[in-house]
């Protein structure tokens, strides 16, 4: 088991807090494995996550976005028809979980489905107009003869 310990980082450096508790949540983040995921950039602006939820149904899991950050939760309801059986092995996860996503600025859920036990959740960029790129014309000086002119006149 790998841990870093940042504190020695807090005390020589003033505020960038919000990136050390990045790196914290990050670091404990990756000490739970369950469940499994991709994050796949489909296009320049486009992201999809994949977590896989085998064994969960649409109602027992819930999305939610605040303040960038995407909490995908899975809570299974006490099955009473579990009770009556017997398993010689239970290698199926079907544990809850809360997986949590830092999303960059100007980023938002677009879309999520469910199949084949997949949980997919898509993702976009957009930027606002005022921070997109744009082009500035050049205006041209007026030339050199016209001022001629005007003196001539």
């Amino acid at each position: 088991m790998r841990t870093i310990d940042f504190s020695p980082l807090y005390r020589s450096v003033v505020g960038f807090d919000r990136l050390a508790a990045l790196l914290d949540a990050a670091s404990a983040d990756s000490a739970s494995g369950y469940p499994p995921y991709n994050i796949e950039r489909t296009d320049e602006n486009l992201y999809r996550i994949e977590i896989a939820v085998a064994g969960f149904k649409p109602e027992d899991l819930n999305i939610e976005v605040k303040e960038n950050l995407l909490t995908v939760q899975g809570r299974k309801v006490a099955n009473d028809e579990d009770q009556g059986r017997r398993y010689l092995h239970r290698g199926l996860a079907e544990r809850n979980f809360e997986r949590r996503f830092q999303l960059a600025d100007y980023v938002i859920v677009t879309d999520a489905s469910l199949a084949d036990g997949l949980l997919t959740v898509s993702l976009k960029r957009e930027l606002p107009e005022q921070l997109k790129p744009r082009r500035i014309e050049i205006s041209t000086a007026p030339s050199a003869s016209l001022i001629e002119g005007e003196k001539a006149a």
